[in-house]
């Protein structure tokens, strides 16, 4: 993936699927990220249901599956009222999305579902940059599911 391996860094939000030509693919990438439903005993070892850091200045929290601002599960909203991070990362639905919690004062991040399988109708990636702890250039990726 062209824009993948354009960046410093590639974040995954879990149902990593048939993971072993991305991770080859992005050899020499810090790659971070969590497991999804779909993902097998081998990627659960290699990757946490839930992960929180910060970069940049950035406080970022990441779980597969959690909810959308309104619409958090019990624990990622308890987890995200004690981390207070500024961008929080989730999969699960497929369905790419950005939104503002203006309640708990973070963005909301689903880049939805890069991968041939699902029941998506287009691929989707999000990409930015971060500067002084801001997203900067926030830009959802579309590709055709059959390229």
């Amino acid at each position: 993936m062209k824009h993948a391996t354009e960046c410093d860094e590639v974040w995954h939000a879990g149902d990593w699927g048939n993971h072993e030509g991305l991770i080859k693919s992005l050899r020499g990438k810090t790659l971070r990220g969590v497991y999804g439903n779909i993902d097998s005993h081998i990627l659960r070892s290699q990757f946490p249901e839930d992960l929180s850091f910060e970069i940049e200045g950035l406080k970022v929290y990441m779980i597969h599956i959690g909810g959308y601002p309104g619409k958090y599960r019990k624990i990622v909203k308890e987890r995200l009222l004690e981390l207070q991070p500024d961008l929080y990362v989730c999969g699960h639905s497929h369905i790419c999305k950005i939104m503002k919690d203006n309640k708990l004062n973070l963005l909301h991040i689903n880049p939805g579902a890069i991968g041939v399988k699902g029941f998506h109708k287009k691929r989707t990636m999000v990409k930015f940059g971060i500067d002084n702890g801001k997203l900067i250039d926030v830009q959802v990726l579309e590709y055709d599911r059959n390229v």
